[in-house]
This record gives structure tokens, sequence and C-alpha cells, in this order.
């Protein structure tokens, strides 16, 4: 690359240098540790945008060295500064958070950024880079519309992954022109996103049906309806959780990887997917029933304080997590209009307590092999081990507790033609458990254990056997 001698390379920094977007960046940070602060974020912006990046800045959390920085873009800027040229960081974003990733990374010479007032960005930007470094004095790399009143006071313009049109724009304002594409468009992020693998667990819906025996037509419709509404809603909570995590994601070594906190989706679009999976699930919650709509109102509303609060509460949050497994059963009886049986409610509490508390056993022990004393994001330390393993092996045992006397209960003799053949569904579930407690304390599990369960050769087995019990129970 040919540089004039005072020639300075200015580089933005949102979605330019960073796969990512700071105002949304530290709005979520906020939110997550404060539920008060998106009200207190309509606040400071009566004072205006650069107001609100002020505040945000100040009441977040970001760190620098775990943001998803593009690495093309650094070795480009490495590269301008290994050649002799000046660098210098100007971004809208609150300089503050510029300063703080300008040290992180060490290849500025200068960093400029909104102050609380000045809102750095467009025309404010062009006319701030004009009067520093003079007409035609410097290189822009930047990726947005906003950026083309700049790139048009600019000796050259780079772009960073712009669209076609965009680029055509650039072309058109300034004469020299350089394009770096450092990321391929997919919709594969944005479906990973989703977690789709996580519907698994809304399968759950379908279990009054089942438990029932009442196989006709409509209740099996109403059923999968209410299948998909819960996945929809599902992957709502799931985008909304991941952007409130981002801090506590990008410091696990498996989650770092996922969409939001790699950056391989934009920030700015997790609002707009996670109210659009809510509005589309809440039509269809609407179609099947009222009361199941109130269901979803009740379970959206738990995930989210969820998310917001009770997930960094002790104790509480394996509660939680076992009531939201239990919520998926008593709305799929709410949507085919079943009465759930006290049997069925016992059983999935105390195993969905097992489940959940296996889910924090698992990353304890993660947590204990990377050598820090408490897991990420919760209030957990690696000296609580015992006692949660206790918590998942007890309440276990005290559901298939549960299961045995069901099976004597005058209730299966109604349902089943042997009811004695479920005494191998207790035994199986008796080792299943087990051997799962097990797995997670040995570090062999997967974050989620019904995740972990659909893709071990073991628990797909015990399924399968359990499945050949309950059929020989039912066949006359």
């Amino acid at each position: 690359m040919s540089l004039k001698p005072r020639e300075i390379l200015v580089v933005d920094l949102d979605g330019t240098l960073l796969r990512s977007d700071m105002l949304f960046e530290s709005f979520w940070s906020a939110f997550g540790r404060d539920w008060r602060s998106p009200f207190l974020s309509v606040a400071a912006l009566n004072g205006g945008r650069a107001s609100l990046k002020r505040h945000l800045a100040e009441v977040s959390a970001v760190e620098a060295a775990t943001l998803p920085y593009d690495p093309k873009v650094i070795a480009f800027v490495q590269e301008w500064r290994e050649s002799g040229g000046r660098t210098a960081l100007v971004t809208a974003s609150d300089h503050n958070l510029a300063e703080a990733i300008a040290a992180y990374l060490g290849l500025f010479d200068e960093v400029h950024g909104s102050d609380g007032k000045l809102n750095l960005k467009g025309d404010c930007k062009g006319q701030f880079l004009e009067e520093r470094y003079g007409s035609r004095g410097f290189v822009y790399m930047g990726d947005a519309k906003a950026d083309l009143p700049i790139w048009k006071k600019a000796n050259k313009a780079i772009t960073v992954n712009a669209p076609a049109a965009l680029r055509r724009e650039v072309e058109r304002v300034c004469n020299s022109v350089e394009h770096l594409v450092t990321d391929a468009q997919s919709v594969r992020p944005y479906i990973k996103a989703l977690r789709p693998h996580q519907w698994l667990k809304n399968v759950l819906v379908f279990l009054p049906m089942l438990a029932a025996h009442q196989l006709d037509g409509q209740t099996v419709l109403l059923s999968w309806l209410a299948f998909v509404c819960f996945s929809l809603v599902a992957s709502s909570v799931y985008v909304l959780n991941d952007l409130l995590d981002l801090s506590a994601d990008r410091a696990h070594p498996r989650k770092k990887l996922r969409p939001f906190a790699s950056g391989s989706i934009p920030i700015s679009h997790g609002a707009w997917m996670a109210a659009g999976l809510l509005i589309l699930g809440g039509l269809l919650a609407i179609s099947i029933s009222p009361p199941f709509l109130l269901a979803m109102v009740t379970y959206y509303l738990l995930t989210t304080a969820y998310s917001l609060h009770l997930k960094r509460r002790i104790i509480v949050d394996i509660c939680v997590l076992a009531g939201l497994y239990t919520a998926r059963i008593i709305a799929g009886g709410v949507a085919t209009d079943i009465p759930l049986s006290v049997w069925l409610l016992a059983f999935s509490v105390f195993f969905f307590l097992a489940l959940a508390a296996v889910k924090r056993q698992a990353e304890l022990i993660d947590s204990a092999k990377r050598g820090t004393l408490k897991a990420s994001g919760r209030g957990y330390h690696v000296d609580d081990l015992p006692i949660i393993s206790m918590i998942a092996i007890g309440a276990g045992y005290v559901s298939v507790l549960v299961m045995t006397l069901y099976v004597n209960s005058p209730a299966v003799v109604e349902l089943y033609s042997h009811p004695e053949a479920l005494w191998g569904v207790c035994a199986v579930l008796l080792y299943w458990i087990s051997r799962t407690v097990m797995v997670a304390h040995r570090g062999h599990m997967h974050d989620d254990p019904v995740v972990y369960a659909a893709k071990d050769r073991i628990s797909q087995m015990c399924l399968l056997i359990i499945l050949g019990f309950v059929l020989g129970g039912t066949l006359a």
C-alpha cells in the first residue's frame, strides 16, 4: 500500500473494527445488570444520543478484552502502522469506551469519540476530521451509509463488508476506493441463534396427550400448535438471554461461539428477532385459546425474570428451571383441555429439578477445570459442588419414587392393561439418573442435560426401552 507523508488511517469502531455496536453492547450490559436500565436510558436520551451513550458507558460493564473484533481489520491496521502510517480510532461511540478499546489493542495514535454532548457521527464526524487533518488529508475505513459524508472528504475510502448498493455510492463520492470483505453473509448464524436443538424440550407439551392416551385428531393438532408456539416464544427468550449474557458467554470456552457473542449477528438485529418471534408466538397462542395465551404469557414473564435476575439467585434458579420444564406440560394440558394428574405434576417437578441441578453441576465442573472459583454469571461457587450433586441425585430418586407410587395407584389400571410393565420404566429411570449425575461429575456433560441426552447413545437406548415398557403395558 502506498502512503502519503501526512496521510492518516482513520478507523471507525462499530461494524468496522468491531463486529458489534457499542451502543447496543452497553445497553444490554446495563440491562443485564439492572432491570431499570431501559427506563433510565429513556431519561438520558432527553439530552440527545451523545448523552445516552455517556450514560450507558457509565452504568455498563463492557470488557474490551472479550469484544468480537474483526481480525482482518486489525491486520490491516497493523500493516498500515508497520508501513510507517499513523492511525486514529474515531467513533460515534462514547469516548471513554473507545479509549478502553484503544488501550487494549494498542493500535492507534489517536482516539476520538462522542463526549456526552457531541455525537461524533456522519456530517459531524466528517467536519471534525477535515478540520483536524485537512481536506483529503486522511483515509477513512467505515461500513455504513452514515459514513458517506466522511468518505466525501477523505483522500481514500475503505469499506468493510459493505452491501453492493453502498459500494456503488462510495465509488461515486470518492475517487480512490478499496473494499474489504471479512465476513461471508449467511443465514446459518440466525438459525443457530434460535437454538432449534433446544426445541426438543418443547415435546413435553405432548405429554398430557400421551399420558391420557387421548390421540384423536383434534388433540394431536392442538398439541402440535402448542409445540410450534412454545418453540417461537422459547427462541425469543433465547435471543433475549444471549443479549443479556454477552459478557458471561464471551468468558465461556464454548458459549463465546454463540452468534451474538462472537459477532456473527449484529446485536442491533437481536431486539427485532426477539420481538418478531414473540409476536408470532403470541398470535398463534391466541388462535389456540385464551387460557393457553395466559400460560404462554406466564412462561415468558417467568423466563424473562430468570434472565434478568433469578438465574443469579442460588437454589431459586434451579427451582425456576424445573418450573419452566413443568410449565410446558401444564401448557400442553391447557392447549388440549386435558386435566393433569397430581402424579404427573409431582414426577415432573422432581425429575426436572434433578436435571436443573445437573446443569449447574456441569457448569461448576467446567469452572473448576478452568481454575475459576465460581460459574460465570451464576451465584454458585465450586465448593458448592457436593450440595448441587446431592440435590441432583436426591430429586431424581424422589421422581422415581413418585413413579413407583403411581404404578400402584388405581389410575394406572384404567389406562394400562398390564401396569406391572411400568416397573421396568422405574428401573431404567433409576439407572439413567444415576449415570447422568456420574457423567456430569466426571466433566463429560454438555451444558444442557437434555441436549446431552438427545445425543448420547446410552440415553437413546434407555428411551427406547422405556417406550417398549410403556407399549407393553398398554397392549391387551
